[in-house]
């Protein structure tokens, strides 16, 4: 008999990733296990949870019968009855029970509930509303960190900011003060996942302004990025990108002295400050700063040669727009062959990639007319 670890992958669900005993059909023409379909349609969506797209209303789900005589072929032998979880309630009574708790039993609870959130809205949900943030922040902010307790907690905070819906409540309170608290002073794998969170709160636009307008928010990941391990400095300059998108942000940034720590990331092949960089160059601040560093064109041409197609985007981006406001950077750019090196981006397959090689040319063009 085939172990469950030996089953293709076609014959898991997407949602809760088990060998489903009952495919179903969606009429984005995905196929799932009718439990869990049926969980996420009575959660209220009506939009595929791979595509993302609107789905029949009411809700079509039709056997997939072909799939089952797979699976039922492929095992030979009767479907095996489902994994049975703890109860929810009962973890989330745990968590949010006295200080004086055991902590094992905190510790627990924390695994199972990040386990059962992380694929399940309903979970999620419940959690939510069960006043069990409150205790989870008392965790992220506890001073004993046995066990990994801080990141344990920061794990469950991920999986709640999953939801759009969360998110803003999170925020609301007071989920960003414990979590920017992490971001100096956590053990662990806690500083990273700290990171992280705020990426995920962030991704909804009127939490970028609260986030960055926090004090040491901002300040806190430009600390990360100067002295975190290789983990640490990629969310952080994940999180910091993600913030940066808001207008106000980048200011903030800049004035914490975000560009040198940003350049020198770059230097290390880090990307991801090649990405922030282009976003900052989009102030005046931001140009300001970049313009007394001398080996700033060399980084960013290293990333225009060897980068991903992310980093090149965002390499010719920050190059442009210093070379719109600056004719000694112009100059410089033509003389290390910048214009070259667009052009031959024009054929790049990434169309954001192209577009922003021909702004670029188009900057640079009067330039080498003139040499």
């Amino acid at each position: 008999m085939a172990t469950s670890t030996q089953f293709p992958d076609d014959f898991r669900c997407p949602i809760s990733l088990e060998i489903m005993s009952d495919p179903v059909i969606l009429s984005s023409g995905h196929t799932f296990d009718r439990s869990s379909i049926q969980r996420w349609v009575d959660s209220g969506h009506r939009t595929c949870p791979i595509t993302k797209l609107p789905i029949s209303d009411p809700v079509s789900l039709i056997p997939n019968h072909a799939l089952r005589s797979l699976i039922s072929n492929y095992t030979l032998v009767s479907f095996p009855k489902p994994l049975t979880y703890p109860e929810p309630q009962s973890l989330i009574q745990t968590l949010i029970a006295s200080s004086s708790s055991n902590l094992d039993s905190k510790l627990h609870s924390l695994d199972q509930l990040s386990k059962l959130s992380k694929r399940d809205l309903a979970i999620r949900r419940k959690l939510t509303e069960s006043g069990a943030v409150s205790a989870l922040l008392n965790c992220v902010n506890s001073d004993d960190d046995s066990g990994g307790l801080q990141e344990k907690a920061l794990h469950l905070l991920l999986n709640l900011s999953l939801d759009d819906d969360n998110k803003v409540g999170l925020v609301a309170e007071g989920v960003v003060g414990k979590v920017v608290s992490s971001l100096r002073r956590g053990a662990g794998d806690s500083r990273a996942v700290a990171a992280t969170v705020l990426t995920s709160l962030a991704v909804v636009e009127v939490n970028k302004a609260t986030i960055g307008a926090y004090p040491d928010a901002i300040p806190g990941l430009i600390s990360l990025l100067w002295g975190g391990s290789g983990r640490e400095r990629k969310e952080a300059a994940t999180a910091l990108y993600t913030l940066c998108s808001f207008p106000d942000n980048r200011v903030r940034a800049v004035q914490n002295q975000a560009v040198p720590v940003l350049i020198k990331n770059a230097n290390l092949g880090l990307e991801r400050s090649v990405e922030v960089l282009g976003l900052l160059a989009k102030c005046k601040e931001g140009r300001y700063e970049m313009f007394k560093y001398c080996g700033l064109l060399d980084i960013l041409i290293k990333f225009l040669k060897n980068g991903s197609s992310r980093a090149v985007q965002y390499g010719l981006l920050t190059i442009s727009l210093l070379c719109s406001y600056s004719e000694r950077m112009r100059v410089l750019a033509v003389r290390e062959g910048v214009f070259e090196i667009s052009v031959g981006l024009l054929q790049d397959d990434n169309e954001k990639v192209r577009r922003n090689a021909n702004s670029l040319i188009q900057v640079l063009q009067g330039q080498t007319l003139s040499l």
